[in-house]
């Protein structure tokens, strides 16, 4: 029972220790450090044989992150593919494919160490039970590598002594009980490395395999992340759209907060892809977007999915990068020479009369995006333009009829009418998408004449009614699900001698067989659900797809987290407190602040004495002062100083500089009172939650809708907690980090990664980081400002309340100065906010200024608003499907597009 030592430098000591005593061997049990894809690469075949392999496995992962298993998985692939993932898995294949079949016959045989218990496993340590029962156990400095058994200096000291070997029993049950199983992401990765393949673009030859081909080792994938199963059940309506049509014409109006920018990217990039395949014209991508989400999208689009696209300029009228780059010529008719085959351009140009939409009204369309598609409507009132298209909608008439393929995406179809869904409908139907609404005659574009019927408040029983509404447009057989609404269609085009490609027939009735005619019949009585045939079957199903939360919630798709709402008195550690910053839900403010906000709502309306054009910022100081005393005064202060400031908001953007002596004298007593200003409320409040109701240990996102804003909350927040890594999350190369009175520039992926690794528990951010941003180690979110946004506010809260957050209650605090329009504002909401968060997602998107106006109808508007949103119903039945996880994983695709194929395809620039 002596301890024998052993030296690389005298023994191979895989040959001399580890295989000898392995051979017929009942057990083994290890400390091996970091999990790599070299375990097991010398004694793969000798465990092969063992009843028992047990080995602990280092990962650096935070000990929260490790108790959730979707989160642990992710973390894990995440620190994996940190390296560059194409020569590793070619020049390891052997020792991927031998990892992989011993994960297969023993998945559990590896458990993984938090980091809260172990720290970096540095000890080295086994037992392995002999053949003959004896136990042996050994206690080095080596990796179970090939690099740490047969190249490294190490050394090994084996002991068969009782106690040695019942010491490190004790050690390794310890670890091996307070580790946790290696996920099965991990094992089926390792499977994806040992077969991978990198293809050539031409060698993929199935439609469904484009996209994970082009995706699955883009950023999004290598963070150990994925595209949601209804994000790729879109993608799997665009192909079969593709199929049946030629062309894909849709809406997505999935709620707020499910991804529909990834969903519509993913299909954009599908598109080209099959175009390029298909030899067709390389036509241009166009991605029409309100101006304050233009550099949210082409940021995800990078970030995510690994494919650069260019965003216009409107002031300087030049194509950007992702790092607010030029990347072509100044001048507005280079906005028709993209130089990348994606382009981003604001919708707010498109709103007024330009030469660059003449310029874009030039080409032709491969695939045309519109995000917040709402934003195109009929003109409502009671005025000479009612009931006319906006510039906006009449511009995207145009465009989509010179595009091949027309995605629109919105949350909010229905603004305060179920008609708004034809303006949307009316879209998708121009140029080579007339299938959509049928011929010009056809009852599908008068909704008057339809509503009831897809409301399920008038019957169709009469089948001369039902052969008007169905023969134009005619459906496809495959154009739905269900087998017996299938039967009858074939019948329908047998009879007629119909091809499935053509959409509509002028035919009678009494051109289809008897018992053609029958099935219609029992068709029209029959009900699925409760839904009649033409609520099932009719052209808004088709080509608008509708997922909710609450059944994704309900599926297990989504993860159900609740949100308290602050400021709420009830809930709070420090009443009195509280009650010296708080009046209901409004901070208290000074006289020198009122005076300051008044003086600002005269700025208002001497902005209104220049006219037409002018009233659409006439709120804009009154918001900045809302946002904060430090952006109001930064506001005011270039205006006066005679500088230009840009406005963006979702319908427009402007540039707005002082004209009139009465605008200057208003910015002069504006600036004199708030200079008084000792401190801000709302520092004062956020300070409070974070201190005395404990939100610092929780972690905190706080954001704001301006940069001024943000940055000043920074700043004060650095030298409040200077020993805390503060981040300031913000547009391109606007990005900070903070700490012990410095900062530095950073990226914004670094402060995700830290966020991500819980070194950074406060992030302010502008709402840049509205869209792509994942912060679920963060429990608390405080915005500063209300964007007058409803749905900004739903993709705010979005950015914790995901999978992965460890609370099953969020808290968020909303700051709303008293005796403002942001206070009247956050009054009406609450009222619908209190019994169920969640409503955000059927409030209109944006506040409307006329509402504002009359803010005691405000609530009576929304409340218009809700109900009619509560009667556009019959979409659950036929996108359920959509919404589960496809046949295949796409983590399981071996065969890739390479990233420098696919970087190419999508650099060709507009021609």
């Amino acid at each position: 029972m002596s301890i024998r030592r052993f030296s690389s430098r005298t023994h191979r000591l895989d040959a001399s220790f580890l295989l000898q005593h392995l051979a017929g061997a009942r057990s083994y049990k290890r400390i091996a450090g970091y999990f790599t894809s070299s375990l097991f690469e010398v004694a793969g075949e000798a465990l092969e044989g063992i009843p028992e392999v047990k080995i602990v496995c280092n990962v650096d992962i935070h000990p929260d992150d490790l108790k959730v298993a979707q989160l642990r998985e992710s973390k894990m692939l995440g620190r994996w593919n940190e390296r560059a993932l194409e020569a590793e898995a070619l020049l390891h294949r052997d020792r991927y494919r031998r990892l992989d079949a011993f994960l297969q016959q023993h998945g559990q045989a590896v458990r993984v160490a938090p980091d809260d218990i172990c720290g970096f496993v540095h000890g080295k340590a086994g037992v392995i039970t002999l053949a003959d029962g004896r136990r042996l156990g050994f206690i080095g400095s080596m990796n179970e590598t090939r690099s740490g058994w047969q190249r490294h200096y190490e050394i090994l000291w084996e002991d068969e002594s009782p106690e040695g070997v019942a010491w490190i029993e004790e050690e390794f049950d310890f670890l091996w009980n307070a580790a946790k199983p290696l996920p099965q992401a991990v094992i089926r990765e390792v499977h994806r490395r040992g077969y991978r393949r990198e293809v050539v673009f031409d060698e993929i030859d199935e439609d469904e395999n484009l996209a994970p081909a082009a995706l699955i080792e883009s950023p999004l994938y290598r963070e150990g992340q994925q595209l949601q199963p209804w994000q790729q059940g879109f993608l799997t309506e665009c192909l079969r759209h593709h199929r049946l049509y030629g062309v894909v014409r849709l809406l997505l109006a999935d709620e707020v907060g499910l991804g529909k920018t990834l969903s519509l990217a993913t299909a954009a990039l599908t598109l080209c892809l099959l175009s390029d395949r298909e030899n067709g014209p390389r036509r241009p991508v166009v991605i029409f977007a309100p101006a304050t989400l233009t550099e949210q999208w082409q940021t995800e689009m990078l970030d995510k999915l690994g494919i650069p696209a260019a965003r216009w300029d409107t002031v300087r009228k030049v194509w950007l990068d992702a790092d607010e780059r030029a990347i072509s010529p100044a001048g507005r008719e280079q906005i028709a020479r993209c130089p990348l085959r994606i382009g981003i351009v604001s919708t707010g140009l498109m709103m007024r009369d330009s030469l660059e939409k003449q310029h874009l009204l030039g080409l032709r369309f491969g695939v045309v995006i519109l995000d917040e598609a709402h934003k195109a409507r009929t003109r409502q009132g009671f005025g000479r333009d009612a009931g006319t298209p906006n510039e906006l909608l009449a511009f995207m008439r145009e465009v989509a009829a010179r595009a091949d393929h027309v995605l629109l995406g919105t949350a909010t179809p229905i603004q305060t009418d179920p008609r708004d869904l034809w303006d949307l409908l009316g879209i998708l139907h121009q140029g080579r998408g007339h299938f959509v609404l049928g011929h010009d005659l056809a009852a599908w574009h008068r909704p008057d004449e339809v509503l009831e019927i897809l409301a399920g408040r008038q019957e169709v029983l009469d089948p001369g009614h039902a052969w008007e509404l169905l023969r134009s447009p005619l459906p496809r057989v495959e154009s739905t699900s269900e087998p017996r609404a299938r039967k009858l269609f074939s019948a329908i085009r047998q009879d007629l001698g119909l091809t499935n490609g053509e959409w509509q027939t002028n035919r009678p009735l009494t051109d289809l067989a008897e018992e053609t005619r029958e099935i219609l019949e029992e068709e029209l009585e029959r009900r699925i659900a409760g839904a009649t045939l033409f609520q099932r079957e009719n052209p808004l199903v088709r080509h608008v797809v509708l997922r909710k939360r609450q059944q994704l919630e309900d599926a297990n798709l989504l993860t159900r987290v609740g949100v308290e709402i602050h400021p709420d008195r009830s809930k709070v550690a420090e009443p009195r407190i509280f009650d010296v910053l708080f009046e209901g839900k409004a901070l208290r403010t000074s006289e020198d602040f009122r005076e300051a906000y008044s003086q600002a709502r005269a700025f208002g309306k001497a902005l209104a004495k220049r006219g037409k054009g002018s009233g659409f910022m006439k709120n804009m100081l009154e918001q900045r002062i809302c946002s904060s005393i430090q952006a109001g005064l930064a506001t005011a202060r270039r205006l006066l100083q005679g500088e230009a400031v840009h406005e963006e908001r979702d319908e427009f953007e402007a540039d707005l500089a002082v004209e009139t002596q009465e605008e200057r004298e208003v910015l002069e007593r504006l600036i004199d009172r708030l200079q008084r200003l000792d401190a801000d409320p709302k520092m004062e409040a956020v300070i409070h939650f974070l201190d005395k109701e404990r939100w610092l240990e929780l972690g905190v996102i706080i954001f704001s809708q301006y940069y001024d804003t943000a940055k000043w909350l920074a700043d004060e927040l650095a030298v409040r907690y200077p020993d805390e890594a503060i981040g300031l999350y913000a547009g391109a190369g606007r990005s900070r980090l903070y700490q012990r009175g410095d900062s530095v520039a950073v990226e914004r992926k670094t402060l995700k990664r830290m966020v991500a690794e819980h070194q950074i528990r406060i992030m302010v951010a502008t709402d840049a980081a509205c869209e792509g941003l994942n912060l679920q180690t963060l429990g608390t979110l405080i915005n500063v400002d209300l964007p007058w946004n409803p749905t900004r506010l739903e993709q705010r809260i979005g950015r914790i309340k995901r999978f992965g957050q460890r609370r099953e209650t969020v808290d968020m605090l909303n700051l709303v100065f008293e005796q403002t329009v942001d206070e009247k504002i956050y009054e009406r909401l609450s009222e619908r906010m209190r019994n169920r968060y969640d409503l955000f997602g059927s409030l209109p998107d944006t506040i409307k200024d006329e509402w504002i106006e009359d803010i005691e109808s405000l609530g009576e508007k929304l409340d218009e608003y809700i109900n009619a949103q509560k009667k556009a119903t019959g979409f659950d039945l036929r996108y359920t499907g959509t919404m589960m996880p496809p046949e295949k994983d796409w983590r399981e695709f071996t065969e890739v597009l390479s990233r420098r194929d696919l970087a190419t395809l999508m650099s060709a620039a507009w021609g």
